[in-house]
């Protein structure tokens, strides 16, 4: 015929270039049911909903046939049983039919004792992740202020105390966690010159280092003490840190002896140990220590008087003043150290939260404990977690950079300018990744898994129990204060 009509025409056309695909291009030939499901309360409703997702297909020029009398067949087609009871099918090629198939996102969901940390904002699946299994656990939770980072902590230490046997200790210098401890059936310290619950920063364990000199380890800790007490710029001199390496000996050597509570040294045993000696250096340390061990900052040199077996505690260091905070976060660090190595022996996980991290960062003696953390815990079964709003002092010096380098899991929340573009070049992150970080709202971001990287969102339901105990913001933080207090 000389006129084809237009449809035959169309037809046709469409006809060759399926051919021309599946000839040429490796293409394949696919039946398939698309279908969408439609539920409501009550009839009106649901004539209203199908109405508008027809009006939605075809606005981009779809038609969408509704099946009369065979309601039933559609809805157990629905449902995951991989089953399709009904009939009409539409021929697609493979190109066609792979905007249908589910996988183009990438996922983290794993087995074992995985952590729910939120839903895929891609997919709306659900983040399950188990930061064991990860060749480094160690952790960063990242946001600017109000973004949600302490609750997100929240939310992972109470799905790590139920999902799993780990302990689980925080250094908390705001005072926020203690209401949720408490709930959980926590020891909470209070640390104050007031207080009368005392930590000893002399305590040590007989695992306390690798081998089989633990006062090795521990006169670091005690060097970076006296450091951090002396307040010398530069360090203490090589002559003060042979005085003080001199007495350590001495004051262990009554509990080497005979390992029990009453025979451990306190820091008032070092500071008469240094008085005995000669040296005009050991006269200077032990003045510099005297405040501490008879002055008005004596709440360091008591023997520990509160449960440190307990499985998740809580070093609450919030009044603490000035002068004793940063010694408070050290002492806080080697209990930590204490009971990781105590956790070894049993082969025994042990969670540590850090919130403010940035604070411990701007002291050298914090900094580098900070650090030696990072690199040694992950043998000793230590999984620590900084939280904190400023990268910047994260990146402040090579050394502290490599507690960027060995966290393999970050928990990114919104992100201030400045520092979006510092993480986007330090962690290779895309334009549109970053996008997730932008101006986001609570409890969205992007979670970084080893070399997966995921946006997500996390909704709480705020009329939970749960949610006052975790939630940080000042108007809705006295209900959890009265939920700890019956």
């Amino acid at each position: 015929m000389d006129i084809i009509p237009s449809d035959l025409n169309t037809y046709g056309g469409e006809a060759k270039r399926l051919l021309e695909d599946l000839q040429s291009r490796n293409e394949r030939m696919f039946l398939v049911t698309a279908l969408f499901l439609n539920t409501a309360k009550t009839k009106q409703e649901l004539d209203n909903a199908v109405f508008q997702t027809a009006g939605i297909a075809q606005k981009y020029n779809c038609s969408l046939r509704r099946l009369d009398y065979m309601q039933e067949q559609g809805l157990m087609s629905s449902v995951p049983l991989g089953l399709n009871l009904v009939p009409i099918k539409r021929a697609l090629t493979t190109t066609s039919t792979a905007i249908f198939v589910p996988f183009t996102t990438q996922e983290l969901f794993m087995a074992g004792e995985s952590l729910y940390y939120g839903l895929n904002a891609l997919s709306n699946n659900m983040i399950m992740v188990d930061r064991k299994k990860l060749k480094n656990p160690n952790g960063l939770i990242l946001g600017t202020p109000g973004s949600g980072k302490s609750f997100s902590a929240k939310r992972e230490i109470t799905n790590a105390f139920f999902a799993t046997q780990d302990d689980i200790i925080i250094g908390d210098p705001e005072g926020e966690y203690y209401p949720l401890v408490h709930a959980l059936g926590g020891q909470v310290i209070h640390i104050s010159a007031t207080s009368r619950d005392y930590i000893n920063p002399m305590d040590i364990n007989m695992d306390y280092s690798d081998d089989d000199n633990p006062l090795g380890v521990k006169s670091d800790f005690i060097l970076s003490l006296c450091e951090l007490i002396m307040g010398a710029r530069n360090g203490i001199e090589a002559e003060e840190k042979s005085v003080i390496d001199r007495c350590l000996p001495i004051v262990y050597q009554k509990y080497f002896e005979n390992p029990v509570p009453e025979n451990m040294p306190v820091l008032g045993d070092l500071y008469q140990c240094l008085r005995e000696q000669k040296e005009v250096q050991a006269q200077r340390i032990a003045t510099a220590l005297e405040i501490y061990v008879n002055g008005s900052l004596k709440v360091f040199n008591h023997r520990t008087n509160v449960e440190l077996e307990n499985r998740i505690i809580c070093f609450d260091i919030k009044d603490l003043g000035k002068q004793l905070k940063k010694l408070g976060m050290l002492i806080v660090q080697d209990q930590v150290w204490n009971r990781v190595t105590v956790n070894r022996a049993s082969h025994k996980s042990t969670r540590y939260y850090i919130d403010e991290f940035h604070l411990l960062l701007k002291e050298e003696q914090t900094a580098a404990y900070s650090v030696e953390i990072w690199k040694r815990f992950r043998k000793w079964g230590g999984i620590p977690t900084g939280i904190t709003q400023n990268i910047k002092d994260l990146l402040s010096s090579r050394e502290i950079e490599n507690i960027f380098e060995n966290s393999d899991f970050i928990y990114m929340l919104n992100q201030a300018a400045g520092d979006r573009q510092i993480l986007a070049k330090q962690l290779n992150i895309s334009p549109h990744q970053l996008s997730y970080v932008t101006n986001s709202g609570e409890g969205e971001g992007l979670i970084f898994y080893g070399s997966t990287i995921i946006p997500f969102k996390d909704k709480f339901d705020r009329s939970l129990r749960l949610y006052a105990l975790m939630t940080t913001k000042p108007s809705e933080m006295e209900k959890g204060r009265e939920i700890v207090a019956k």
